[in-house]
């Protein structure tokens, strides 16, 4: 599916949730967990990255983890990651970007496609766009070198467990039950919603540092 005719905001339908909602994904131990069972008491930002070796959306993944637990607390809310490669590679992205909320695998990709998220590409942003605010200070050379280090390097048995490269991300916010009241999907590399935005979607208390 190609940019022009691809929808990042797109809707999601009460069928196209509730069928989403039965599809599985993987815990840290591999164990199948049915998606619906996420936000079935309370809300969820759930955010797809593309692989867990993209270092753009490690550095996406270390702002979500600076938004406070007392706030996610008192909005009844949680934050939770997914992405597309085998859920081996779970502890170490832990470990990577420091978030500590529930992270899963998606490695058939089912529950990408089943919400939306059908489109493929290695493109960055186009260079008449703003540098998204997680992605200050972040050069193309610097994020290939570092993605390599904290990737295949420092993690090599997780080499082909990562998920597949042109695979594109999104987020959104669901629950509690089967509702969708945000729906975002990446159309390049670089496109993640700012954390500050997704989180006012949400109804969490944060704000951006200066910086950041």
């Amino acid at each position: 599916m190609s940019p022009t005719t691809f929808d990042p905001k797109a809707p999601l339908i009460e069928e196209s949730i509730a069928k989403a909602a039965e599809l599985e994904v993987d815990d840290v131990d591999g164990k199948k967990v049915k998606f619906g069972t996420l936000f079935e008491h309370e809300k969820a930002v759930v955010i797809f990255i593309r692989h867990f070796f993209c270092g753009l959306c490690q550095a996406y993944v270390e702002n979500l983890a600076r938004v406070p637990s007392d706030s996610l607390s008192k909005a009844q809310t949680n934050i939770i990651v997914i992405g597309c490669g085998e859920h081996e590679a779970i502890r170490a992205y832990h470990d990577i970007t420091g978030f500590k909320g529930a992270i899963y695998a998606d490695p058939t990709r089912d529950l990408y496609h089943a919400l939306g998220m059908t489109l493929e590409t290695l493109s960055t942003a186009p260079s008449h766009q703003p540098k998204p605010s997680y992605l200050e200070g972040v050069g193309a050379i610097s994020n290939i070198f570092t993605s390599i280090w904290k990737g295949p390097m420092k993690n090599p048995a997780l080499i082909g467990k990562q998920g597949k490269f042109t695979q594109l991300g999104g987020e959104f916010v669901f629950g509690p039950g089967n509702q969708c009241i945000f729906a975002s999907r990446m159309r390049n590399t670089e496109d993640h919603v700012s954390v500050e935005e997704l989180m006012e979607v949400a109804g969490v208390e944060y704000k951006e540092a200066s910086g950041k």
